[in-house]
């Protein structure tokens, strides 16, 4: 693989090498801030996975002593996603990731009440839904499904008034994410399930972003989407929690063998079910600590960011946001252009990377009423996990220095 390839165009050949042999900071390891989109593996979770690349390899649904080792070992993953998450193991299914969680909960529970006669026919989704729910809502659009669109409040919180009266006895399902995977904003989750319970409607939650970094109690909830890796687990693993207590259990979207009790056929990956495992266990235990770390980091880099006379705007309330979480406006400066200024010191992004290469400006930004210029400038940054003060000084450093340089030329080009 050349220099290029492996996104170090501008570095040579010899210090792509030396930074094969282990991490260090300089230019070729820049400080990670992009925990939105993934966060790094934990070094338990990778310890837990090794053996069961090789040394243990088995399919968990064949019936030798391989097997039946494999099979234990999800059933503790599985134990472990539940423990976190206030769950019955036997309500978790493991999935592709959130994503597939989520299709999985809106388009099965759909083809279920149809199944069993229920005549709703209407989908209440928030403005700033992930796409794979918004996506896989408009495609139920096709087959007779109508779609409300709930809007938010400028700090990214659904308006719990305009949600109540969307809401009807033809509506099915409402979908919302507990934590927005963009600004950070949390949503009042259990006012939400307090109006969608007194409608008799189903209600999934997108709790990619929340579970592992705050507490959640998912037994409240008919439909649970997770994602492994952004809670510092592999990526390629994910888990829908369907409750025992929900009208329907979804109808698999996938057809193929009856793994996952026949909800999602498909040879379970192992090594990924116990990395999101340990990764889940991990945070069973470090979930004050993390939170507690990495909201205080989230403060220091504004605070730095003030100490250094930059101006900004932060999107979202002060408070009700994910901890760790930054998305943040530098005016008239072009968000594309400063995370390129940057890039050697600090990996940050403009907007969700599921959207990575699309020209379209954020349907979350748009929600909450930015104006273009506020748009064009904001980026989003994480303090996770394994992030320290001084990261979090030098991200401010690096934004102070390149937004003054932006700006400087941005005088010179009106000028």
């Amino acid at each position: 693989m050349n220099v290029a390839e492996c996104g170090l165009q501008g570095i040579d050949a010899d210090s792509a090498q030396e930074a094969d042999r282990g991490p260090r900071v300089d230019l070729v390891h820049p400080v990670y801030l992009d925990g939105h989109a993934t966060t790094p593996l934990a070094p338990e979770a990778r310890a837990a996975m090794d053996p069961w690349w090789h040394q243990r390899a088995g399919n968990p649904n064949s019936p030798h002593r391989h097997g039946r080792f494999a099979d234990a070992a999800v059933e503790t993953a599985r134990r472990q996603v539940a423990e976190l998450i206030g769950a019955m193991p036997g309500e978790v299914y493991f999935t592709s990731g959130a994503t597939e969680a989520n299709n999985l909960a809106l388009i099965g529970s759909v083809l279920a009440a149809r199944a069993q006669g229920d005549t709703r026919t209407q989908l209440v989704v928030s403005a700033i839904e992930h796409k794979s729910v918004l996506n896989a809502a408009h495609a139920l659009e096709r087959q007779g499904i109508t779609v409300a669109t709930a809007p938010v409040t400028a700090d990214g919180v659904i308006n719990l008034e305009r949600l109540s009266q969307m809401i009807s006895k033809a509506t099915l399902l409402v979908s919302v994410m507990a934590a927005n995977n963009e600004i950070g904003a949390l949503q009042p989750l259990a006012a939400i399930a307090e109006i969608v319970r007194a409608s008799g409607s189903l209600l999934h939650v997108d709790a990619a972003q929340i579970v592992g970094k705050l507490p959640f109690d998912a037994s409240v909830f008919d439909y649970v989407s997770l994602s492994s890796h952004k809670m510092y687990g592999p990526m390629g693993i994910g888990a829908l929690y369907v409750s025992g207590a929900a009208a329907y259990r979804p109808q698999p979207i996938l057809y193929g063998g009856d793994q996952e009790g026949g909800l999602r056929p498909g040879t379970m990956a192992t090594p990924l079910v116990v990395g999101f495992g340990a990764a889940a266990a991990l945070a069973t235990t470090e979930l004050h600590n993390d939170t507690r770390r990495t909201r205080a980091l989230a403060e220091r880099f504004e605070e730095a960011l003030r100490e250094r006379q930059v101006r900004f705007t932060r999107h979202g309330a002060a408070t009700a946001r994910l901890p760790g979480s930054v998305s943040v406006a530098f005016d008239g400066i072009d968000a594309s252009e400063l995370i390129a200024a940057v890039s050697d010191q600090i990996s940050i992004s403009e907007g969700s990377a599921c959207q990575s290469g699309q020209i379209t400006p954020s349907h979350v930004l748009r929600a909450i009423g930015l104006s273009d210029s506020l748009l064009r400038s904001t980026v989003r940054i994480y303090f996770g996990r394994y992030n320290s003060e001084d990261d979090a000084v030098l991200a401010a450093e690096a934004i102070a220095a390149a937004v003054a340089k932006l700006r400087l030329r941005t005088g010179d080009r009106l000028q």
